[in-house]
């Protein structure tokens, strides 16, 4: 049976889909407007449209955040608006792009073997008003107008993977500037029926840019002139297109002429399931000359495209900031292909029931624990701690209910926990939720007073993925063991509004799509409404694909299958994406060589990687925030190689026994992908400390999983 798993940012929806229940009542979630958030004071009201959901994790969001000075990364360019910086003093858009031979890389890392830290790319290479329209996930328009008040001069589509930065013009004089300073400047001739005309830029850098200036009414040669080294102005009174493109040394020139004048508006993300076969698909609108667009593709993308696609590929490569090497796609529409986990169940490595060795440790830890209080760990002032609270008592229901059969042992605990839950249903927690009608989203209240940092920035936006995935996952459990907690309205309503938060599958009205999830990357972004010099950025890869995994089980338990299959697809693309970029074997080709050895990148911007974590820079932090929690569908992204190549660089040889706390826990139950039995001993010691273990995990839980694994 096919599913249709998303049609986004279109009107029509496509058949099969559940259109999901509206958010709580008004009286129960408080209306806070904008004047409630201070930070959104900095905000240029005229910017953007108030009656539409704005994405707040999406890539363009410090055009419009704190002092709009910071880049937008589309990869592989970044804008920013110039704001008279630089030698060119420009008041219009800054393009870049950067080389690895430019990137600069920090001091020594924790492995050992030469690896850096970090690496980081160079910034602002490169009396308007800005002003953006057309706020979708993928594109925006930037606007550009001579004054407060006045209409737009210039519009600038943007949208990820653009082959072009374009620029459409009314009525104005086009001036091309460079704080690099130009070269020189070399007509090419005319193309697209003399329509489009053609120049190479060469910099001071040594470096060549391409720019074709359109102008459909008047064909023939459109005339630039060099006014100085740092500017090129146009036609006076010009209203037409003029694109840049950066040309790669020894790279023929086809690929941008066959597409020049053509150029993305927005992207339209659609996918189905089949059985274990999964499809998703990038399509443009466009503007322009009737051309093939020319977009470039992440690795990821190449790796997985259908045959469509793959024909569309050529040989033009561009390094991103981050993400590898982009390659040059001709086509309006990319299809990708990933193989679903659909047997993956709530069981650890498809198993379902324990025996022996494995099952009786599983019951001994569970006595003890099923007796802890559950409303004191769960019901905290911390969205975050809550939920790992929650998920910490709903995976030990499941590992002694179903994986040990003890379901008396399970009903203590279920009880307890449905108890806790209900606070949240109710909204009884110390810091409960209201929705944000500026930006259109659930938060908690603990930022409402002003302080952008309680709670990890939740109420500005921040990690809502990792937050609620817990709750997600725990709602998977309950309605497993009890349907009729599953059936009851305020239970269901609750949790989907969840979802609608940080993963909807459409724009509606209150909520926009995918808040958190970016299609284009194949991962979510943590950060929310935060000007970031770096761009956007996240640093546990495990939380995440928890959070799809949470998606997936509830939607099977709820019996949306359209959410199940979403969950599928989302989190195939992250095993494909996290040994990509984040989760590093020593073979990976995509990462700088200075970084593999540090294993993780730490925490991924849009500019920079660095080995380190928000909290600390003790190595069982940096990697095991990326190993929390050690669930289900952890072996997906962290390969048998990964795991014990990590391991020998920094927790072999007794290491691991010298690191304080839960995080001790953590790289055991992590070592289980590997060495199953030694973990496994670990945690069915005699004299185990509970001291051990995380606050979001149970030996109970543990012993289950290590003993799935193969430990006993």
């Amino acid at each position: 049976m096919r599913k249709v798993l998303h049609s986004l940012l279109h009107p029509d929806q496509p058949a099969g889909h559940q259109q999901p229940p509206p958010p709580q009542p008004a009286q129960q979630y408080q209306q806070y407007p904008a004047q409630q958030y201070q930070h959104i004071n900095s905000i240029p009201r005229n910017s953007i449209p108030r009656n539409i959901p704005i994405p707040t994790n999406a890539f363009y969001t410090n055009l419009h955040l704190g002092s709009q000075s910071c880049s937008a990364w589309t990869h592989p360019y970044s804008l920013s608006w110039a704001k008279g910086s630089g030698n060119a003093s420009s008041w219009g858009m800054a393009v870049a792009h950067t080389e690895p031979e430019v990137r600069a890389y920090g001091p020594p890392g924790q492995g050992g073997k030469g690896e850096s830290q970090y690496y980081i790319n160079p910034i602002g290479i490169q009396s308007t008003v800005m002003g953006l329209e057309g706020l979708e996930a993928g594109s925006v328009d930037v606007c550009f107008a001579p004054g407060e008040g006045k209409r737009a001069v210039m519009r600038m589509p943007l949208v990820q993977g653009m082959g072009f930065v374009t620029a459409l013009y009314s009525e104005c004089t086009p001036l091309i500037q460079s704080s690099v300073f130009f070269r020189d400047m070399q007509p090419a001739g005319t193309i697209n029926g003399g329509t489009t005309s053609k120049y190479r830029l060469i910099l001071e850098d040594g470096k060549t840019w391409l720019l074709y200036i359109t102008h459909p009414s008047h064909p023939g040669p459109i005339p630039l002139h060099k006014d100085s080294n740092t500017t090129i102005r146009g036609p006076a009174s010009f209203t037409g297109t003029i694109q840049v493109a950066k040309l790669p040394a020894s790279c023929p020139e086809d690929a941008y002429d066959s597409s020049a004048g053509a150029y993305a508006t927005s992207r339209i993300v659609s996918g189905t399931a089949n059985g274990a076969q999964g499809t998703y698909s990038f399509s443009w609108t466009k503007g322009g000359l009737d051309r093939p667009l020319l977009m470039f593709a992440l690795p990821h993308h190449v790796a997985s495209f259908d045959g469509a696609a793959a024909r569309g590929v050529t040989s033009l490569k561009l390094q991103t900031t981050t993400k590898g090497v982009a390659t040059g796609v001709v086509g309006d529409r990319w299809g990708m292909e990933e193989g679903l986990p659909v047997s993956m169940g709530f069981g650890p490595a498809g198993v379902l029931r324990l025996a022996g060795a494995g099952r009786e440790a599983v019951i001994r830890a569970a006595r003890s624990e099923v007796e802890q209080e559950v409303h004191p760990q769960c019901c905290l002032d911390s969205m975050y701690f809550s939920g790992k609270g929650l998920g910490k008592f709903a995976m030990m229901a499941y590992a002694v209910g179903e994986m040990a059969g003890e379901m008396g042992l399970a009903a203590k605990v279920l009880e307890k926990l449905k108890r806790a839950f209900a606070v949240f249903v109710e909204n009884k927690q110390p810091h409960p939720l209201v929705y944000d009608t500026t930006w259109k989203g659930v938060v908690s209240s603990a930022g409402c007073g002003g302080d952008c940092g309680t709670d990890f920035g939740n109420t500005w936006y921040n990690d809502h993925h990792f937050h609620y995935g817990y709750f997600v996952y725990t709602a998977a459990v309950i309605g497993h063991f009890d349907p009729q907690w599953l059936q009851d309205a305020r239970n269901r309503n609750w949790v989907n509004m969840l979802v609608r938060d940080f993963a909807n599958p459409v724009a509606d009205a209150q909520f926009p799509f995918s808040r958190s999830f970016d299609w284009f990357h194949g991962h979510s972004w943590a950060k929310g409404i935060f000007e970031s010099a770096d761009g956007k950025d996240q640093e546990s890869t495990s939380e995440d694909v928890f959070a799809s995994y949470a998606l997936k089980m509830w939607g099977a338990i709820s019996g949306d299958r359209n959410m199940e299959a979403r969950g599928n697809l989302m989190l195939a693309v992250q095993a494909r994406t996290f040994p990509t970029y984040f989760l590093m074997e020593d073979s990976n080709t995509v990462q700088p060589r200075q970084i593999v050895g540090n294993k993780v990148t730490g925490i991924l911007f849009e500019n920079k990687v660095d080995h380190a974590t928000y909290f600390g820079m003790n190595p069982e932090y940096i990697q095991g925030i990326h190993m929390i929690p050690l669930s289900t569908p952890s072996a997906m992204i962290r390969s048998a190689t990964f795991v014990r190549e990590e391991w020998e660089a920094y927790f072999s040889n007794r290491r691991a026994d010298c690191v304080e706390g839960g995080w001790r826990g953590i790289l055991y139950a992590n070592l289980a992908a590997v060495d199953a039995k030694a973990a496994f001993s670990f945690f069915d010691q005699p004299g185990f400390d509970a001291g051990w273990l995380d606050g979001g995990a149970s030996r109970t839980w543990y012993l289950a999983y290590c003993a799935a694994l193969g430990g006993a």
